[in-house]
């Protein structure tokens, strides 16, 4: 299996466990204050995180260049990134979120330009054209909610954050994937805990004894992130970040179908072609990925 294959799969896994999550952070977040979440689901991830370190014998070093880089990767993406997400899924819906969510990749095509000088094409931006509107085919353009303005401005932040973090992580030349997740959350809880100890009430108020806290906090903290950020920070090793943003596309269908599943919610003939686009625009780009691979092989071995 070919390192592309196989980031495309890390990229796909990861953006699964983030399309349930929608479902599960609407579940719990009128219960959970959405930084005291996100906090929680930080700590959880780290005893996972750090555990598998140990079993797997990572060995640790220091490069101030990279840890910089980590934390901002930190700051930007597991901090503001997550919380805003958390706040403006609470504040709107989760169809809006995946609606506004979906311009990742394209802000992830332009920060590949800005910052890794990775080259616009057409194929690249007709792919998340195409994903965008199968974005829109699935959940429609319904703004429902209360305070919805400002959980679409904090939903575009999610988007312009997320997107220039997993454009940071491409820079970082020697830590793992596992490294580099542990340490951007640590970095995140570390910024997280002021908020969280200046508000101890809010804390203190959830029923951590009831079940649907129990396994919201398990899934959110040890898949979602302990195993998808991993899986994520893989993929974009070896896929360009012009390409790997349309993965992140795949929640939407994840998300509207357990949303079906579980909670009851309607889909429509909007779903199949909207879930079409997406996955073609994957295609696209993957396929597109090998052949220009394959081009400057070629190309170095004339």
């Amino acid at each position: 299996m070919s390192k592309r294959v196989l980031g495309s799969i890390e990229l796909s896994i990861a953006a699964v466990i983030w399309g349930a999550m929608f479902v599960v952070v609407k579940v719990i977040v009128d219960e959970v204050h959405p930084i005291q979440l996100v906090w929680l689901e930080y700590l959880i991830s780290l005893v996972f995180l750090i555990g598998y370190s140990l079993i797997k014998g990572e060995k640790w070093h220091i490069n101030w260049p990279d840890l910089k880089l980590i934390f901002w990767i930190g700051i930007i993406g597991n901090t503001i990134s997550l919380v805003a997400q958390e706040m403006g899924t609470g504040l709107s819906n989760a169809q809006t979120g995946s609606v506004i969510t979906s311009t990742i990749p394209a802000f992830m095509i332009i920060f590949g330009w800005l910052v890794l000088k990775e080259p616009l094409d057409k194929v690249k931006i007709f792919s998340v054209i195409i994903a965008v509107l199968g974005v829109v085919m699935i959940v429609g353009l319904k703004m429902s909610g209360t305070n919805v303005v400002l959980g679409v401005i904090l939903l575009i932040l999610t988007a312009i954050t997320w997107a220039l973090m997993s454009v940071l992580i491409k820079k970082v030349k020697t830590y793992s994937s596992l490294q580099i997740t542990i340490m951007s959350t640590v970095v995140a809880v570390v910024c997280l805990t002021p908020f969280i100890l200046s508000d101890m009430s809010s804390l203190t108020s959830i029923n951590f004894l009831e079940p649907k806290v129990i396994f919201s906090l398990l899934y959110i903290g040890g898949v979602s992130t302990a195993v998808a950020y991993v899986m994520w920070n893989k993929g974009l090793k070896v896929i360009s970040a012009s390409a790997s943003g349309v993965f992140y596309l795949i929640q939407p269908i994840v998300g509207s179908f357990l949303g079906w599943l579980l909670l009851g919610e309607q889909i429509s003939v909007g779903f199949v072609i909207g879930s079409a686009m997406i996955l073609a625009s994957i295609w696209i780009s993957v396929k597109f990925e090998d052949n220009s691979a394959e081009a400057m092989l070629a190309g170095d071995s004339l």
